[in-house]
């Protein structure tokens, strides 16, 4: 297909992406360090990992000596992923997405582009609609409690009180893993229960 042919989809133009700083970011990110993210995400969007530890990658650059934050890094899975989505979405061949890549604003590094292409072309026909669907909303990863006396605390009135910690670790649409912790008193943590009980009776009559 020609490059003019590769931004019509059904008739209708796609837009022109726009990579605006996140192509400086990539610039920065040794070839095989990219390479591994890539497939990272693909990985994700075949429903074959939970999600791309960008924290974990984070430090692997800075162990090499460069200089990247964790939301950085995060800014470069979330354009990644949007590029694989896209192309899933629209069944592009490699051949259309270098197209694509090669006409966006804030060009990619060429090194980045053939790095994208060839994930692409060996395991992006992979992606089902099914796994598609179900990793558009995000995934929870990883799901922990613990039971507490509490020693100083905004939601317990009284010192030696117990209360609940809790720890979950997401994955939100692009693959990126976070973690979050949060404290309940026995009654917030109860209810929380109650409404977990709730679900788990509606989805065992689907």
């Amino acid at each position: 297909m020609a490059a003019g042919a590769a931004g019509m989809v059904l008739g209708k133009p796609l837009e022109r992406w726009d990579f605006g700083n996140t192509a400086d970011l990539i610039k920065g990110i040794p070839q095989d360090l990219f390479a591994e993210l890539c497939e990272q995400i693909i990985q994700y969007l075949q429903g074959q990992n939970p999600g791309v530890d960008t924290l974990a990658l984070c430090r692997r650059l800075q162990a090499a000596g460069i200089d990247m934050v964790a939301s950085d890094l995060t800014k470069v899975v979330n354009v990644v992923s949007f590029v694989f989505r896209i192309a899933a979405k629209n069944k592009f061949s490699s051949e259309e997405l270098s197209n694509r890549l090669g006409n966006a604003v804030g060009t990619l590094p060429k090194q980045a582009v053939q790095v994208i292409r060839h994930v692409w072309n060996e395991q992006g026909k992979s992606i089902t609609e099914e796994a598609k669907n179900v990793v558009a909303a995000g995934q929870l990863i990883d799901f922990q409690w613990k039971l507490g006396m509490a020693v100083s605390s905004d939601s317990c009135k009284s010192l030696k009180s117990p209360y609940v910690t809790i720890a979950v670790k997401v994955a939100d649409a692009s693959g990126h893993i976070t973690s979050k912790t949060f404290e309940m008193t026995v009654a917030q943590f109860q209810n929380f229960y109650s409404n977990f009980k709730e679900m788990a009776a509606v989805l065992e009559t689907v």
